[in-house]
């Protein structure tokens, strides 16, 4: 293909490689000039277009790209018309996309105006889903760079490994510290987890934590009636000789790897048991939020096989950003009981209020007093010690509306909740264990809630944050535990805690609440006028 600006009179049948004007007529990118188009152009006075003209043996660059489209095509993957020297392939069903990498890198290296981009390799894929596209970058290849491509792909094309519903043993192991409902909550998680892959749980069995136990539950299971099987341990499992490895090679079965280079998924146990896959789960499977647990399982319902080198190669990409910052301790691990140390309590108060109006909704009066003060109230019947409020726009006003308060103040309180929500904990004590955030709009709360929340913290000692949450919603205020607290300091912008938490829901207990206040706030002065009103 020769490419280059050529006078007008001999541009007829290139392609221009730019947009060019000629009076009202506009040729657009890659348009064919005919010779009367010639003729406007020169009449236009335009004397030079740069443009590509193809030499005999090559390829147009949408031909090019449905050739080499159609070859990197494999099962269940369809494609669409080429277009502007793009093609791209999509998955036709739900599934796990298996490419391989090396033939694509050594077709990427073919020539670099022929390219291959795809989804990472075994990801998981939904109907639909673009998995890869092909882009001839200029107008035309030569033919045998094509034909050379072409053979390359055909070799190992790209393909969707379907998921194929698999029946599944749970066996969930208990401790005394462990309650029922954590193993409740895990049950319907993985339930989640299965159904999104087209399987189901059809064995759901609750034991004690210690060898004999879930070596007598194995040995009770028929391996006709499942295909996977799934242990969940009442403590992470510390070592290839540990309760649930022990076991499983005890009836029989095989250790295949334990440990894994993604996290959250460290501590996942790979395993074979009566002739079938076998895990032993990391404590975040717990948690519906994406870890390393994910990975293997889409693999195993896809029918795919998943070795020791599988798993210690998927490290790169590994580092799973679920949390800002990993929080220690870990789930599983004892904290310092809430009562050792003071709970404290922040209270929002920066803000500019801008949809309230010229009056700052914070020194608006709910029954009979401030919006604010009920906020304090709230906190001192917790017996919270200290209670911050953290100010910003007005902090005069603020601070001359509760004399009797401590205050901190946010001189960047305009650039985000964020950096209020930095600035109190910044001011907060070492003796302070745990802190509410509390926002100074939501007057409703009641005091049954934080002392609710207090409650759960003494039951979870595990978990790092408690949510009230009321008809199955996310409320405030919320509990955390110092452990968050340098995570917290990392958001930015106008993120509250609320970005972290629903990021961590695997150190995060839900509270439900019979109080409605958790989800009422008063961003205007008519939604505070109809709550007084009613």
């Amino acid at each position: 293909m020769k490419f280059g600006s050529i006078p007008v009179a001999e541009a007829e049948g290139g392609l221009l490689a730019h947009q060019v004007r000629a009076g009202e007529v506009v040729f657009r990118k890659s348009y064919a000039l005919t010779a009367s188009d010639c003729a406007a152009l020169a009449a236009a006075g335009v004397t030079h277009v740069t443009v590509a003209q193809r030499e005999p043996g090559d390829i147009g660059e949408d031909e090019a790209a449905r050739q080499l489209a159609a070859a990197a095509c494999g099962a269940l993957i369809r494609v669409d018309p080429a277009f502007t020297g793009r093609a791209n392939l999509f998955a036709e069903v739900a599934g796990v996309f298996v490419p391989d990498s090396a033939a694509i890198n050594r077709f990427n290296a073919i020539d670099p105006a022929m390219t291959l981009a795809t989804l990472p390799a075994y990801k998981r894929v939904e109907p639909g889903e673009m998995v890869a596209t092909v882009k001839i970058i200029p107008f035309a290849m030569p033919e045998a760079v094509v034909v050379a491509g072409v053979a390359s792909l055909a070799a190992m094309p790209l393909r969707v490994a379907p998921f194929v519903s698999k029946r599944v043993a749970m066996l969930s192991l208990r401790l005394p510290n462990l309650k029922e409902g954590v193993i409740d909550k895990t049950v319907k998680v993985t339930e989640t987890r299965l159904k999104a892959l087209g399987s189901r749980i059809v064995i759901e069995k609750r034991l004690a934590h210690a060898q004999e136990a879930l070596e007598a539950a194995l040995k009770a299971l028929d391996p006709q009636v499942f295909d996977l099987l799934i242990v969940f341990g009442a403590a992470a499992i510390a070592d290839r000789r540990d309760v649930i490895p022990a076991a499983i090679e005890a009836c029989g079965g095989r250790i295949l790897h334990f440990g894994m280079p993604v996290d959250p998924g460290n501590l996942m146990l790979l395993a074979e048991f009566a002739g079938k896959p076998a895990f032993g789960a990391p404590g975040c499977a717990r948690s519906p939020r994406e870890n390393g647990f994910d990975w293997v399982l889409a693999r195993a319902c896809a029918d795919l096989p998943v070795t020791a080198a599988d798993i210690q190669g998927m490290g790169v990409g590994g580092l799973l950003m679920e949390i800002v910052s990993r929080p220690q301790p870990r789930a599983g691990e004892a904290p310092e009981a809430p009562e050792a140390r003071e709970i404290g309590a922040l209270i929002l108060a920066a803000g500019r209020s801008t949809r309230f109006g010229a009056e700052n909704k914070l020194l608006a009066h709910f029954e009979g007093r401030p919006m604010l003060g009920h906020a304090l109230d709230r906190a001192r019947e917790a017996g919270c010690k200290p209670v911050i409020v953290v100010t910003g726009h007005e902090a005069e006003a603020i601070r001359a509306a509760a004399p009797e308060a401590r205050f901190v103040h946010n001189p960047d309180y305009a650039e985000g909740l964020s950096t209020s929500l930095r600035m109190g904990l910044a001011a907060l004590p070492e003796t302070v264990g745990a802190c509410f955030i509390l926002l100074g709009d939501m007057p409703r709360v009641s005091g049954a809630t934080l002392r609710r929340l207090l409650a759960s913290a003494q039951e979870y000692p595990a978990m790092q944050a408690f949510v009230p949450t009321f008809a199955g919603r996310w409320g405030n205020p919320v509990l955390v535990r110092r452990a968050l607290f340098p995570s917290l300091g990392k958001l930015h912008g106008d993120q509250g805690a609320r970005k972290l938490l629903e990021a961590s829901r695997d150190v995060v207990e839900e509270v439900p609440v019979d109080d409605p206040g958790v989800l009422a706030d008063f961003d205007t002065k008519e939604a505070l006028a109809g709550t007084l009103g009613g």
